[in-house]
């Protein structure tokens, strides 16, 4: 199972909800994030631009040091999230992502696509890391050594407690409700996906009752073109990834794709 795969998209969404993930691709470099980035084996850095191109790890707390977070994911496995003085330690304000579009997304949609709900959204706030303790949820983006199952954080988020559910309920609908990914191919009626959660192909059935959109604008799926970012909301019929809808993005300059609703640096 690639479960590491979708914790770091699923942390991604949280992230594109506070508005982390700007943030993140500014400081992705990894520099100065604790010795976990500098260790032997596959490394990978985390959260640079939209969420499904980086890396990250999102569990429970089970143990508190002075330079490193120990988590369980929910598959199971442990990590070991170091930090320093340069990481950036925030926590989510409570009740985010309660409005009637906020909600829809992290049931069902993938991360960075969109309209915003309307709303003023609370800033994550800066916390010590004493102020996380045994038994949070937590999320945390940086350098990823895969073998050592350890990442040096460039920054963690204290993840309230109602959008841990949240997430966890999207793991459970990736695949089956909502698939999102960079395009790699339209042919005909069918369009493929590098998944943003397992970077596998995915097959996406489009027919004549789905909706296109790109942002706020419908469009057509001639609209669409492979190097786009793409989200599909649907479901599975026959073994095929069936959808509804289908909301595309295209990259900004420089190759970085637009994302409704990420903020800058909040700091």
């Amino acid at each position: 199972m690639r479960v590491k795969f979708f914790l770091a998209a699923v942390a991604g969404v949280a992230l594109t909800g506070c508005g982390l993930t700007a943030t993140a691709q500014q400081t992705g470099s990894g520099q100065g994030t604790g010795k976990g980035s500098g260790g032997q084996g596959q490394r990978q850095r985390g959260f640079g631009g939209f969420p499904g191109g980086g890396r990250g790890v999102l569990g429970s707390v089970t143990e508190v040091a002075a330079d490193h977070y120990t988590i369980k994911t929910d598959s199971g496995e442990t990590y070991t999230v170091h930090f320093s003085v340069n990481t950036r330690i925030l926590k989510q304000p409570a009740g985010q992502g309660g409005g009637r579009r906020g909600a829809r997304s992290e049931s069902g949609s993938g991360a960075g696509f969109g309209e915003e709900d309307g709303g003023e959204r609370a800033q994550p706030q800066t916390i010590k890391p004493t102020d996380i303790k045994v038994g949070d949820f937590i999320t945390a983006g940086g350098e990823m050594d895969a073998t050592a199952k350890s990442i040096g954080a460039v920054f963690i988020l204290q993840v309230d407690p109602e959008r841990a559910k949240q997430m966890r309920e999207m793991q459970a609908n990736y695949g089956k409700t909502w698939l999102a990914g960079r395009i790699t191919a339209i042919k005909d009626t069918t369009i493929t996906i590098d998944g943003m959660v397992d970077h596998a192909p995915h097959s996406i059935l489009v027919d004549e009752n789905t909706a296109f959109r790109e942002r706020r604008d419908s469009i057509t799926l001639a609209d669409i073109q492979p190097g786009e970012q793409l989200r599909a909301e649907g479901a599975v019929k026959g073994g095929v990834f069936v959808a509804t809808t289908v909301t595309a993005m295209k990259p900004r300059e420089g190759g970085q794709p637009g994302a409704a609703g990420v903020s800058p640096d909040p700091q």
